[in-house]
């Protein structure tokens, strides 16, 4: 099964979702943002601190599950007497909780615009909680 993969998350960030509490991320790198939109609550998604052109099977991450997803643009303004700068950014929020760790079997998405997808190795071992 593939899984939507989040990449170039802090290892400070993926440290503490492995203590096991459900905590709030706000992503704004269009790469993830872009993978985001394919995802809904509920599912699980892959989370690593591996850049999304160095991602390869192998590499290590963790796997959470999707608690709640929030895309939105923003509006950011910037004014003073000689010029007026309007300009919008995108960003993603989620809440998420950890499930367990794991490794990339294969990586799909390459091209820009594709969501990032990974097939991962199960864990045969997982945490109770």
């Amino acid at each position: 099964m593939k899984y939507a993969a989040l990449t170039g998350i802090s290892p400070s960030v993926i440290a503490e979702l492995k203590s096991g509490k459900a905590r709030t991320l706000e992503l704004n790198s269009a790469h993830n943002i872009i993978t985001l939109t394919e995802t809904t609550p509920g599912e699980c998604i892959f989370v690593t601190s591996v850049n999304e052109e160095d991602l390869s099977p192998g590499d290590p991450g963790i796997m959470v599950d999707l608690l709640v997803l929030n895309i939105s643009m923003k509006r950011i303004e910037v004014a003073n007497p000689f010029f007026f700068e309007e300009r919008e950014r995108m960003s993603a929020r989620i809440k998420v909780q950890f499930r367990g760790t794991t490794i990339a079997r294969d990586v799909e998405g390459r091209k820009w615009g594709d969501p990032t997808k990974v097939e991962i190795i199960r864990s045969a071992c997982y945490r109770a909680g």
